[in-house]
């Protein structure tokens, strides 16, 4: 047995999210001499089951084996995906279960020519692969999407302590659904975050999951530059209809 490659592939397990808990399986599996086996995992998160299945195969001498993908599947959900371990832009195990609720990843991802390039990326649900898998939808550098543009305009509890800030914006960027506490009337109110590439935003929800609208949540300057703006606008509609009510002088 070929104990770098065992060592290699175990790290990767644990870089992707699965821990070691299928250290010994994988080990076992891979003394057997088999050309290939599947490991299965499961995880929890946000009270909810996803189901893993990780595919190895063995290399042309039988002495390397390598993880080639692994299938995720939402156990109370009709949602199923698949997704390939590519060179340093692998989705993790949290991240797949961030991508099939919907949100959205930021990853490293390498095109055919092996060049890197950065990209929020979704499932597109509207449109499948020839293997029935969902296609994946990026969104690069070009598309210009920056979730910090909307942090800065909310009024965030502690948002300019130390590390604060980036702490979200890592954490957006894995997909996830994150807390924080604004300022809504003189009032904390607990909110949670999420990155929306597709629309140039953020989505906001409570607690209940209802949406939220950023307006009701800005800094007070923010608030009260886009009142003023709003009046001004008012009069500028109002003033043209007034003179026209008005109408010209008429000669006695």
């Amino acid at each position: 047995m070929n104990t770098e490659n065992l060592s290699y592939l175990q790290k990767q397990l644990l870089n992707l999210g699965f821990g070691e808990k299928l250290n010994e399986q994988l080990e076992k599996n891979i003394k057997s001499g088999k050309k290939e086996f599947i490991l299965n995992a499961e995880q929890e998160y946000n009270k909810q089951n996803v189901d893993y299945t990780l595919h190895y195969k063995a290399g042309d001498q039988n002495d390397m084996y390598f993880f080639n993908k692994y299938d995720a599947s939402l156990r109370d959900k009709d949602m199923q995906q698949t997704f390939y371990i590519n060179k340093g832009g692998a989705i993790t195990a949290k991240e797949a279960y961030n991508l099939m609720e919907g949100r959205a990843v930021h990853k490293q991802l390498e095109n055919l020519e092996g060049e890197k390039y950065n990209a929020w990326i979704i499932i597109d649900k509207e449109n499948k692969t020839d293997n029935g898998n969902y296609k994946l939808r990026p969104f690069t550098d070009g598309w210009n999407y920056k979730p910090e543009r909307a942090i800065d305009k909310l009024d965030i509890v502690g948002i300019n302590d130390e590390g604060a800030k980036e702490k979200l914006i890592k954490s957006l960027e894995k997909g996830n659904r994150h807390q924080v506490t604004a300022m809504k009337d003189g009032k904390e109110v607990k909110l949670y975050l999420e990155a929306n590439p597709a629309e140039h935003r953020v989505n906001l929800t409570n607690y209940k999951g209802e949406a939220q609208q950023l307006e009701h949540y800005k800094k007070p300057e923010l608030r009260n530059e886009n009142k003023k703006d709003q009046k001004q606008a008012q009069v500028s509609e109002d003033a043209p209809e007034k003179k026209q009510r008005k109408g010209p002088k008429m000669k006695p």
